[in-house]
């Protein structure tokens, strides 16, 4: 295999080391059940405190990348914006949720009980409901996308989540049987999204002022370099000591889990892709446009999963599932976003 330039060792073989912590998890769950039970004694308010700790982990080194300043430039590039905001917002979370009930409740029906169905439906809502944040800055640069708008896109998109997260997830999961307390979901949405971005923010400011921009960029970003994958993984293995189980008595629903998810992924990249060929836009701005919403913001889905269903919900276990599934769906969007790119004019 031929290295893949811009993206690192960890980031590259995503799924693999996702594959790994599934069997590591399982295997913990299965032989040392105590593991999982004691993780199990350490929550509060419905959160668990190991589990939220990893995900402050994956969460901060993201937003320390967000120059939040930078969304005053979004009015050079309304129609990429218009694209990716209808995209992500109006499209994507409601044809995820078509997408998925299709799938199962009526193509996978006879493989799926409804109670189990209706599960993997609410974490595929979640899904849906969260564009990507981080990682879009690596499928950017595969397909030499411009780092001012990915930037622009990245920060209006985690502004706009503080406000439409709630609000869509719940019409979505109201309408499909499934109530959700707000005051639970909003509480995640603070710890995940909200702490996090204004610690970064601080934390961003304070070190450029007393350091600089350059030291900032080439110095204390790189301290973090690893530690998303690595928190990401050890999350991984706390939620399948708990999934062994279940994964154990029934693997071929992962592989069911897994269709609607990569057809929605190629459906909003192809949607938002033909959006900007038809407003001919240049290939720097398609390209990442098109790849915040086809990828997703998964640390979130899958805290709120945890949040609203527990470790063991088949909710946590769909979002997890867009985690296997995402690097090697994206990588191949990449492919074919730089083999189209004479399709598209230059900035």
């Amino acid at each position: 295999m031929s290295k893949i330039q811009g993206i690192s060792f960890f980031d590259r073989y995503l799924t693999l080391w996702v594959a790994l912590c599934i069997v590591t998890g399982i295997v913990i769950g299965k032989l040392l059940p105590f593991v999982p039970e004691t993780f199990g004694k350490y929550e509060y308010a419905n959160v668990s405190i190991p589990i939220a700790i990893l995900i402050w982990v994956m969460i901060f080194p993201m937003m320390l990348k967000i120059d939040f300043a930078s969304v005053v430039n979004a009015v050079k590039m309304p129609k990429g914006l218009t694209i990716t905001l209808v995209v992500n917002w109006l499209i994507k979370p409601f044809t995820m949720f078509g997408i998925a009930w299709l799938f199962f409740y009526v193509i996978f029906k006879a493989f799926i009980p409804a109670d189990v169905a209706k599960e993997y439906l609410a974490g595929a809502v979640l899904l849906g409901a969260a564009p990507c944040t981080a990682m879009v800055f690596v499928w950017s640069h595969l397909t030499k996308g411009n780092p001012a708008y990915t930037l622009v896109q990245v920060a209006i998109n985690d502004l706009i989540i503080l406000v439409a997260f709630i609000p869509i997830v719940t019409l979505l999961l109201g309408v499909s049987g499934i109530t959700i307390p707000w005051n639970t979901l909003i509480l995640s949405v603070v710890l995940f999204v909200v702490i996090p971005l204004i610690l970064s923010m601080i934390t961003r400011r304070f070190v450029i002022k007393s350091k600089g921009i350059e030291y900032f960029e080439k110095v204390f970003l790189k301290k973090f370099t690893g530690t998303t994958i690595s928190g990401l993984l050890l999350t991984l293995i706390i939620i399948f000591s708990f999934q062994g189980e279940k994964i154990l008595q029934s693997p071929f629903n992962i592989l069911l889990i897994a269709v609607p998810l990569i057809i929605q992924t190629f459906f909003i990249f192809f949607v938002a892709y033909g959006w900007a060929k038809v407003w001919k836009l240049p290939h720097n701005i398609a390209a990442p446009a098109s790849m915040i919403g086809a990828s997703n913001f998964f640390e979130l889905s899958v805290a709120v999963a945890i949040v609203l269903f527990g470790m063991n919900s088949g909710a946590t276990l769909a979002t997890v599932v867009g985690v296997l599934v995402e690097v090697p769906v994206m990588l191949t969007l990449v492919k074919i976003a730089n083999r189209t790119r004479d399709k598209f004019g230059t900035s």
